[in-house]
């Protein structure tokens, strides 16, 4: 089991203020899993007494919408924390989050999280930072989905998939998503991300072969972003 103040969380998450010797309180309570591709870490309106930390792999968090359709809200990756809103609210989660490929995760029990918070004012702070980081890139999102159009929320779309995730030797996105995927990402439909998808191969943008894509001119799809 890898150390708390070994992992990539200790330098994106709440934990970052934390000493070497209050991180070893939080791997002595922490429990360890493992989730495969199409696992789920929690349902929508759980009640998750605790908090998630992604040590590696890549897990969509997803809202039901009142249409019956499940609209993909964020993707998280190594280094983030998930649950930490419903922990402070002490509300049930409103979210989803389902494994896009092999995820290893730490689950760290909510009553250890808030007598920690009580005695430290660090994690506290922290934690808010992560609350607020999350609320503005909210914010942002949803000016971008009123105010900019399918191609360009495509294209911002696959350029943060290549900058957050990496490609592969043979330049293709590492992160394969399906269109219902992409179109729930950029709050459309899939025939619409299907066609822009098209449209960008055929301008030569983009190799597309099933689920893999490779950026062929990112210049240009930079422009388009």
């Amino acid at each position: 089991m890898i150390l708390c103040k070994q992992c990539k969380v200790r330098e994106f998450g709440p934990f970052n203020t934390l000493t070497n010797q209050e991180l070893e309180k939080v791997h002595q309570n922490k429990i360890s899993y493992t989730f495969e591709k199409g696992d789920v870490l929690f349902e929508e309106g759980n009640a998750l007494n605790g908090m998630f930390c992604v040590r590696s792999g890549v897990c969509k968090l997803m809202k039901l919408s009142d249409n019956g359709r499940h609209q993909i809200v964020k993707l998280v990756s190594s280094g983030d924390t998930v649950g930490q809103r419903s922990l402070v609210s002490d509300e049930r989660t409103n979210l989803k989050a389902i494994a896009l490929n092999s995820v290893e995760a730490c689950f760290i029990p909510k009553a250890k999280i808030l007598s920690w918070l009580k005695t430290n004012p660090n994690l506290a702070f922290g934690l808010l930072r992560c609350l607020a980081k999350d609320l503005k890139s909210a914010d942002d999102n949803i000016v971008k989905m009123a105010q900019k159009s399918v191609a360009h929320r495509l294209a911002r779309l696959l350029l943060f998939i290549e900058a957050q995730f990496g490609v592969t030797d043979e330049g293709f996105l590492k992160l394969k998503l399906s269109r219902d995927d992409y179109a729930s990402l950029i709050g459309t439909t899939t025939e619409t991300t299907i066609r822009t998808l098209s449209y960008f191969k055929k301008e030569g943008l983009l190799q597309v072969s099933g689920k893999n894509i490779k950026i062929t001119k990112p210049q240009q799809l930079h422009f388009l972003e």
